[in-house]
């Protein structure tokens, strides 16, 4: 009876599986996905800003455009400075002389120009080897810049992958081709850097001899020429049917070619490299349990101007369609567009823009009107190359609008602040609409501006989604507050988050992601085949997955085979990094060393009972400051200076990188990364306000009071007090206690050195800045930098990263450099930061040390943390710049030379702050003391006593519990 009921159990089981999925499959969006354009919205923004490019081409609207090309040999330059620049003859096979520019400096060319008038721009270069980054240049005609946008043009490298064939690890999962450049001469337009402009900027010309000049930014090129010309007019898609009829051509015979996305020729970024996906098992490979490469794009594959391309080889003459294995399901009530260009040139207009609607699941497109009308693309026999570009085609004159709104509510917020202050009176009446007469005109406009952007979204999708909801929100805020402007004041709090959600928005609409998993090139009387998988397969996937789930080891990464000699390595960060670090190791250390690395991936808290139960590893990465003289007061961690070339591996990092690994005459952990805090600043606000980046803390004072005058903030850095047991000190009292020569502990370091006068004095100077000046205990820096609320402030150089990449619409706005100094007596300034860093440590029961003590040196080694910094940064963008500790490899990464300049000249007056026993309590009470006289209005001194007490009992406790004399 009972095997009966657990029968019929598992049956009823069965059924409910097999009917949610038939539901699942009866749901999908089963549309043919139709490829076609749209009548462009408007854009509403830039001409009156004088610095903007439609206020440059407003300017010049009645300017001629001539026809002539007018070439400029590159080598024919009338002046270079500040910078070595070289005339080379047939470089890189280049019939003829060329230029080399290197990574800095102006070089400059007199330009004659037959007749005034507005003229497009192109350049012949060569990507010359440097850091793999993109190449930058500013562009200057007769001395200016003529507009926002030339400042930085954007060319882009060749990528592709190292390996010929997909190779596989020891357990048979496809490993992540290695992307290497594959430089080559190519021809490029001046364009808009952001996307925002669909055609190559136009420039405008007097007749006679010009001067145009090139600084270098960013990375080495070498220029064959310039060229004035006018681009081409590409025919629509009816012009060019009329031709094919006239010149008789016919379909081809029936043929279908397929070409596998992961099979991709280059690429112009190394982020595009392929992808596994295994959302579906009708990719192509496919595998239930093991990984393989069968995609390429997703989520990298989303900035505009990034390319891909694909060699096609068609047997012959003929007219083709082509067909796309795509997913688009990122943006929802939004759309991704890609432009396609064949052997270098785009074939009709509609090919400029190919909208893929958003679909959750894998469906094959047809470029065409519609399924039944595909268009139809003459090909010659012989091999084609297809490349698909992103481009925001007719989403830029949206993002474009909302920018400069987003960029005009952020001015009249200002505005507001100077009067209400960030914490307005409740009870008063500012009367805001008396004293900034244009805001309730700017409230209304701007409420139209949006409800037009969002129509226009709605009518183009077919669909409300949360990508129009957030212009809503701000549309309904906005009118409300126009037509009851005493209420403004009340809700600056929510207009604030508005109009960041705004900023949000153009970041997330910006970007346009898809996956795809092949390209078809057919006849058109060919059926494209089905995108989706059946349910007898979808079945068959989800069960193997789910059995898989049980066989599979998930936690090793890449090969799992043992040589001789061999060590176990621990990383506690993402699947990505150690992806990457295990292609890495397979690379280039286990061929050149013959030792085979196990490399696990565990969670950050299960060192210290692995380590107990000796289950531990030979090595741990990515170990936080703390932890490696924490296990060496236990004789848990190896003493790395006794190995004979420490000195050797210990100088690629500067003395503050390793101060916080020594303890009692040892070093325990090498420094893998290393951050410090720098001075961000809004270049705008600053020059509204006559202010000039602060050198001194006595320039921060002064800016203060500047800043404070119009209800701006001067951000500190202060730390989370939640959740955070292993508190650092604070980095502003760090800068303070170091430019005056103060120390965190004694020179033996068995007691703090907190109660000298020098620490007295800068505590009591960092407090100051809460109780006297009421900076903000707690604030979102980015945020309200972006807003303007805070257009200055001291943070962690990573912040830069974070800005580059989330604030678009502040892009060329905002810089950053050293941090203010103490200004001594003889004039010179001191500018000495703490540092973070994390850790790379070798444990005391390492089986095999000499492999280990290999390892890590290779690890830390210029070239590999280079390798390590360009693949993340590939992999995950510029979000996810690695800041290494190696002196060398930071100098190598892909930074615009003035930002590496800045870092550099910071990095020089970093100091570590050392680990001892019980220094936990440091960064604890410290904070504690600060909020004692913040909170509590203690005096500082007496505040910052009585905690050294503590400090100092839990370092002798400390000491004596392990011993330590």
């Amino acid at each position: 009876m009972r095997s009966r009921k657990k029968k019929a159990l598992i049956l009823l089981l069965a059924m409910v599986m097999i009917l949610s999925l038939w539901s699942i499959y009866l749901t999908r969006d089963r549309g043919p996905g139709i490829v076609q354009a749209r009548e462009d919205f408007e854009a509403v923004s830039g001409t009156e800003d004088s610095r903007s490019y439609e206020h440059y081409l407003s300017v010049h609207a009645d300017a001629d455009k001539p026809e002539q090309t007018i070439r400029i040999e590159g080598e024919s330059f009338t002046q270079a400075v500040n910078g070595e620049f070289e005339i080379v003859n047939a470089y890189a096979a280049l019939d003829g002389k060329a230029v080399i520019t290197p990574e800095s400096g102006t070089i400059s060319w007199e330009v004659p120009v037959p007749a005034s008038g507005l003229y497009q721009m192109r350049i012949h270069y060569y990507p010359a080897a440097g850091k793999s980054s993109g190449i930058e240049r500013q562009l200057e005609l007769n001395g200016e810049v003529p507009f926002r946008g030339a400042d930085v043009l954007l060319f882009d490298r060749v990528w592709g992958n190292r390996d010929e064939s997909i190779r596989r690890d020891d357990r048979g999962n496809d490993l992540r081709p290695r992307q290497v450049e594959q430089p080559a001469w190519q021809l490029a337009s001046f364009k808009d850097s952001a996307g925002y402009f669909e055609e190559p900027y136009q420039f405008y010309f007097e007749k006679g001899t010009q001067t145009l000049s090139l600084t270098s930014l960013r990375e080495s090129m070498a220029i064959d020429y310039i060229e004035l010309y006018q681009e081409e007019s590409i025919p629509a898609y009816t012009e060019l049917q009329a031709t094919y009829e006239a010149a008789g051509l016919k379909p081809a015979d029936p043929v279908m070619i397929k070409v596998q996305g992961e099979q991709a020729v280059s690429k112009s970024s190394p982020t595009l490299a392929p992808i596994s996906d295994r959302s579906s098992p009708s990719l192509e490979p496919y595998d239930v349990s093991k990984i393989r490469v069968n995609a390429i794009g997703g989520i990298n594959w989303k900035l505009p101007g990034e390319w891909i391309e694909w060699d096609v080889d068609v047997p012959e003459d003929g007219l083709y369609q082509i067909g796309l294995k795509v997913k688009q399901d990122q943006l929802r009530g939004v759309y991704a567009t890609r432009s396609l260009t064949i052997d270098g040139k785009i074939p009709f207009e509609e090919m400029k823009r190919i909208r893929f609607n958003y679909s959750p699941d894998w469906q094959t497109q047809v470029l065409g009107t519609s399924e039944s009308e595909p268009y139809l693309f003459h090909l010659e026999k012989g091999t084609h190359r297809l490349r698909m570009t992103v481009t925001l085609g007719d989403i830029a004159p949206l993002l474009r609008t909302v920018e400069s709104s987003v960029l005009e509510l952020n001015e009249m917020y200002r505005k507001i602040l100077m009067i209400t202050s960030n914490k307005p009176d409740p009870m008063r009446d500012y009367q805001l609409e008396t004293r900034i007469p244009e805001m309730v005109e700017i409230f209304t406009r701007q409420a139209d501006i949006l409800r037009s952007v969002a129509d226009y979204l709605e009518k183009a999708t077919g669909e409300q989604s949360d990508k129009v909801a957030i212009l809503h929100a701000m549309v309904i805020q906005l009118e409300d507050m126009a037509a009851r402007p005493e209420t403004v004041p009340k809700r600056l709090d929510t207009f604030k988050i508005n109009v960041g959600g705004l900023g949000t928005w153009i970041l997330s609409v910006r970007e346009q992601p898809i996956s795809l998993d092949y390209v078809l090139v057919s006849s058109p009387d060919q059926e494209m085949p089905k995108a989706e998988a059946t349910v007898l397969q979808q079945m068959k996937h989800e069960m193997g997955a789910y059995v898989a789930s049980y066989t599979e080891d998930y936690d090793s990464i890449g090969n799992v085979e043992q040589n001789k000699d061999s060590i176990t390595v621990w990383i506690t960060t993402g699947r990505d990094q150690a992806q990457v670090l295990k292609g890495l190791i397979d690379d280039s250390f286990t061929p050149e060393t013959d030792i085979s690395v196990q490399l696990r991936l565990v969670p950050p808290n299960i060192l210290l009972p692995a380590t107990l139960a000796g289950e531990g590893p030979d090595v741990a990465m990515q170990m936080g400051e703390d932890i490696p003289v924490n296990y060496a007061m236990r004789n848990a961690a190896a003493d790395l200076s006794k190995f004979p070339d420490f000195e050797q591996v210990a100088s690629r990092f500067r003395a503050s990188g390793l101060t916080p690994y020594q303890f009692n005459n040892g070093v325990y952990a090498l420094p893998e990364q290393q951050h410090f805090p720098m001075l961000f600043y809004r270049k705008d606000i600053l020059k509204e306000l006559g202010l000039e980046p602060p050198k001194t803390w006595q320039d921060v004072y002064n800016a203060i009071s500047v800043l404070q005058k119009h209800n701006m903030e001067f951000y500190l850095p202060i730390e989370d007090t939640t959740n955070n047991a292993n508190m650092v000190p604070n980095a502003t009292f760090a800068m303070l206690l170091y430019q005056n020569d103060g120390e965190f502990y004694s020179e033996n370091q068995k007691e703090s050195a907190l109660n000298s006068e020098i620490s007295m004095d800068a505590f009591k100077r960092w407090t100051q800045f809460y109780t006297n000046y009421k900076f903000p205990l707690k604030a979102d820096f980015p945020n309200r930098f972006r807003t303007g609320e805070m257009p200055i402030g001291i943070a962690d150089y990573t912040t830069y990263n974070m800005l580059t990449v989330m604030a678009p619409e502040i892009r060329n706005l905002w810089d950053f450099t050293i941090v203010p100094g103490t200004q001594l007596e003889d004039g010179s300034i001191r500018h000495e930061v703490a540092s973070a860093t994390s850790a790379v440590m070798m444990l005391e029961n390492a089986k095999n040390r000499e492999a280990a003590w290999m390892f890590m040196k290779w690890w830390t080694d210029k070239q590999t943390q280079i390798e390590y910094g360009r693949e993340m940064e590939g992999l995950m963008g510029a979000a996810a710049r690695y800041p290494t500790a190696n002196i060398e490899a930071l100098e190598q990464l892909p930074w615009p030379v003035k930002d590496y300049q800045n870092l550099k000249k910071q990095w020089e007056w970093v100091e570590g702050i050392p680990q001892v026993p019980g220094g936990y309590f440091t960064g604890r009470h410290l904070d504690n003391a600060f909020r004692k006289v913040v909170n509590a209005n203690e005096n500082p001194r007496e505040a910052l006593a009585d905690y050294v007490l503590y400090i100092d009992d839990e370092i002798e406790l400390k000491r004596k519990e392990f011993n330590l004399k």
